[in-house]
C-alpha cells in the first residue's frame, strides 16, 4: 500500500474520531438501521455450546501426551477461547440480553470466560468503553501501545516477539497506562474463574487446565485469528485509523472484522453488522479494508514502516459520567 506512516512516534491528530460524525450521517439517511440495535437472541446459545465443548475437550485431553495437549490447545481449543474473548467483547455491549438486563450480560460474560482459564471479562468491560469513547485517546485508550513498545519492537524479529507476547501486553498495559480501582465484579470474576479451574484440575488433572490456559495464550498471540488485533486500528494508510475485514474468519469471530461498522454502531450485535454495510454501502465500500489477517501479520512484521507506533493518537477530554 502507498502513503504509509513513518516510524518514530505515533500519528498525532487534532480532530475528533471519525465514527461519531459518520454515525450521525448514516442514521439521518438510513434511520432503519436503528432497528438492528438490540440483543442477539442466538448469542447465548452459541456461547453456551462453545463453553460446554471446551469442558468436553478437557476430559478428552486429560490422558494425552504433553505435545498433543499443546497441539490441540493451539489448533482447536485456543481458537474457541479466542472466539469466546470476542463473544465477551460483544456481550460487553449488552447484546446478549439487552441494555435493560445489564447485570445478566455481566454474569453471562463471566460464564463465557470459564474456558479461557484466567479472569478477563469484567476487566475488559471496564476498559473497553474507553476504547470506544476515547478512540486513540492519550492515556485513556489502553489499546494503544506504550512508547516503550513502539520504540523497542521495531525490527522484524522484535515485532514477531511482540506478537507472541500480545496477551501479556494487553493484560498489563492498562495497569500502567490508565490504572483503575478493582471492582466487585472483577473480584467475583476471579473467584468464579479460579474455582472452576480448581474443579477442572480435581476432575481431570493438570493437563486439562494447561490445555485451556495454553490455548488462550497461544491463540491470542501469534495466530491467524490474532491478525484482527493489528487489522482493526493500525494505520496501514495515512489518514485511516479503523479498518474492516470481510473474509471467512468472521464466521469464527462474531464478525469482529466488520470493525468500522462496529465502531460506528457499537450497540448493533456482530451478527447484524453485515446488514449495516449493505444498507449504507456508499459509506463503506470505498474505505480501505483488509483482505487477509494472515497478510496483515506478514506486512506488520516485515514492512519496516509498520510497528507498534503505527497508531493514531489524540488528546481527549474526559466525558462526564451520567
Amino acid at each position: 500500500m502507498g502513503n504509509r506512516v513513518t516510524r518514530g512516534d505515533f500519528e498525532w491528530v487534532y480532530t475528533e474520531q471519525p465514527h461519531t460524525q459518520r454515525r450521525k450521517e448514516i442514521l439521518a439517511k438510513y434511520p432503519e438501521i436503528k432497528s438492528l440495535m438490540g440483543p442477539d437472541p442466538h448469542l447465548k446459545w452459541i456461547v453456551s455450546g462453545m463453553v460446554f465443548t471446551q469442558l468436553l475437550a478437557c476430559y478428552l485431553v486429560k490422558d494425552l501426551s504433553w505435545k498433543w495437549v499443546f497441539f490441540w490447545a493451539y489448533a482447536f481449543g485456543g481458537c474457541i477461547n479466542h472466539s469466546l474473548t470476542l463473544a465477551i467483547h460483544d456481550i460487553s455491549h449488552n447484546v446478549a440480553f439487552g441494555n435493560k438486563q445489564a447485570r445478566w450480560n455481566r454474569w453471562f460474560a463471566i460464564f463465557a470466560n470459564l474456558p479461557i482459564g484466567v479472569p478477563y471479562s469484567a476487566s475488559f468491560k471496564k476498559y473497553h468503553i474507553d476504547h470506544h469513547r476515547y478512540l486513540g485517546g492519550d492515556s485513556l485508550d489502553v489499546d494503544i501501545p506504550t512508547d516503550f513498545e513502539g520504540w523497542f519492537f521495531c525490527t522484524p524479529l522484535r515485532k514477531l516477539l511482540w506478537l507472541f507476547l500480545q496477551p501479556l501486553f494487553y493484560s498489563l498495559r492498562p495497569l500502567y497506562v490508565n490504572p483503575k480501582a478493582i471492582t466487585r465484579m472483577e473480584i467475583l470474576n476471579a473467584l468464579v474463574q479460579f474455582s472452576i479451574d480448581l474443579i477442572i484440575y480435581y476432575l481431570w488433572g493438570l493437563k486439562a487446565v494447561i490445555y485451556l490456559i495454553a490455548g488462550t495464550i497461544l491463540c491470542l498471540g501469534f495466530h491467524p485469528i490474532s491478525g484482527h488485533f493489528i487489522a482493526e486500528h493500525y494505520m496501514f494508510l495515512k489518514g485511516y485509523e479503523t479498518y474492516s475485514y470481510y473474509g471467512p474468519l468472521n464466521w469464527l469471530t462474531f464478525n469482529v472484522g466488520y470493525h468500522m461498522e462496529h465502531h460506528d454502531f457499537p450497540s448493533i450485535p456482530g451478527c447484524r453488522l453485515p446488514m449495516v454495510k449493505k444498507i449504507a454501502a456508499e459509506y463503506y465500500d470505498n474505505l480501505p479494508h483488509h483482505q487477509s489477517w494472515i497478510r496483515v501479520l506478514w506486512d506488520f512484521v516485515f514492512d519496516d514502516t509498520l510497528g507498534p507506533y503505527s497508531r493514531v493518537k489524540r488528546l481527549c477530554k474526559l466525558a462526564k459520567e451520567s
